[in-house]
């Protein structure tokens, strides 16, 4: 009877041992939920921390800046970014984008010219579709993203996410600023409108999720314009739109469409350069300590790469010196500083970065912090110097033509 009992206590022992560390290992899944995050111990990430210790200060500081370029062809300037500044990557636009062929060539020409630095670069462009869109004639058109609210289905827009990422990823590029999760509740917004998927919050939060999730089946997502752009009549790039609310209201609409991209495994947000006196009194989201830390990292759990709008935008350069609004926002919390024009401020930026760091206003655990989630991100989509030798434009326009059909019949 004795053998019997101690028998009887030894499988139950084993038993709840390994409940206990599959519960265990359950949770500490559903902790990453899909996201970026500090280091954890183990190999891979060491290898991350190792590569962090072998680099140089400018090498840290170029990671978080990415730069817009001119002409079809690279440009001297480009190669300076390059091997001079070590930027982390650049963002094209239509000045950039003859045709298929020459934009496959200029991003090799790119690679090529960084093949000596240790970190690949990021390309990044606005590709929403509709009026926002970048890519060379020969693609076919995609539609708005309120076409793409008004049909309100998920799966149309993460297909639609898809094929944007695949024409993206046929070109080279890596990365993608879209999609737009403001919420069009201001008929008089000069610049989202069509942008958005609707005026609720709902139909916006479903469809932009799955949108980023298309996109991301293929390059980098980045979701715009925190917290919310949609309830202004000033447009950013002009001026310094005012957003007059509260917490209360911000959670219950514009950030609603944000939660949910975060919940779904968001990389990467871009913050807006927008103020939201309720919140800051004194500085706009890109620069604000209280919005991109206490409400999007502490507040919304978000541990990826936050990145800022243009700041060479008229919000920015009309009421701030682009070196210390810069420095401001990576002592906020901002890990990439995005400078899309003129060559002056972009290196104005990177030398105003290097003094904070010498400085003492950057913090190295800080800065290694901020490069830890872009290297680890540039992992995770497995980012490299390899050349793509043509692109097959006929067959994406092919499967672009099957998607709409079904959709839009």
């Amino acid at each position: 009877m004795k053998k019997k009992l101690l028998l009887l206590i030894i499988i139950l022992s084993i038993i709840m041992y390994g409940c206990g560390s599959y519960n265990n290992a359950v949770t500490d899944n559903n902790q990453n939920n899909g996201q970026a995050h500090k280091p954890p111990q183990n190999a891979d990430v060491d290898s991350i921390q190792q590569q962090i210790q072998q680099m140089t200060t400018d090498e840290k500081i170029g990671q978080m800046v990415m730069v817009g370029l001119e002409g079809y062809e690279k440009h001297p300037y480009a190669q300076e970014m390059i091997t001079k500044y070590k930027v982390g990557g650049f963002i094209f636009f239509k000045r950039n984008i003859k045709d298929a062929y020459q934009t496959l060539t200029l991003i090799n020409s790119l690679k090529e010219a960084n093949r000596e630095n240790k970190i690949p670069l990021f390309f990044a462009v606005d590709e929403e579709g509709g009026r926002v869109t970048r890519m060379p004639a020969e693609f076919t058109k995609l539609p708005t993203s309120r076409a793409i609210g008004k049909i309100n289905s998920e799966d149309f827009a993460f297909e639609i996410g898809s094929i944007i990422g695949q024409q993206l990823k046929s070109l080279g590029f890596n990365m993608n600023f879209a999609p737009v999760l403001d919420i069009d509740s201001n008929p008089k917004n000069p610049v989202i409108g069509d942008r958005s998927f609707g005026s609720n919050e709902e139909i916006v939060s479903r469809l932009g999720a799955a949108t980023m999730k298309g996109i991301q089946s293929q390059v980098i997502s980045a979701v715009k314009h925190f917290p919310g752009h949609g309830d202004t009549s000033t447009d950013s790039h002009i001026g310094l739109p005012v957003v007059n609310h509260d917490m209360v209201r911000l959670k219950q609409f514009e950030l609603v469409p944000f939660a949910n991209a975060i919940e779904s495994g968001a990389d990467m947000v871009m913050v807006a350069h927008i103020s939201l006196p309720e919140i800051d009194e004194e500085n706009p989201a890109t620069l604000s300590e209280k919005v991109i830390t206490d409400v999007l990292r502490d507040g919304m759990k978000f541990d990826g790469i936050v990145i800022t709008d243009d700041m060479t935008m008229g919000a920015i350069t009309e009421n701030y010196d682009i070196g210390d609004a810069a420095v401001k926002s990576v002592a906020s919390g901002v890990d990439i500083v995005l400078i899309c024009h003129d060559n002056e401020k972009q290196v104005k930026v990177l030398e105003a970065l290097k003094q904070a760091v010498a400085d003492g206003v950057i913090s190295e655990d800080s800065l290694d912090d901020h490069i830890y989630r872009i290297l680890e991100l540039k992992k995770k989509y497995t980012i490299n110097n390899e050349q793509i030798e043509s692109v097959d434009v006929k067959g994406m326009n092919e499967k672009t033509g099957d998607v709409l059909n079904k959709y839009l019949k």
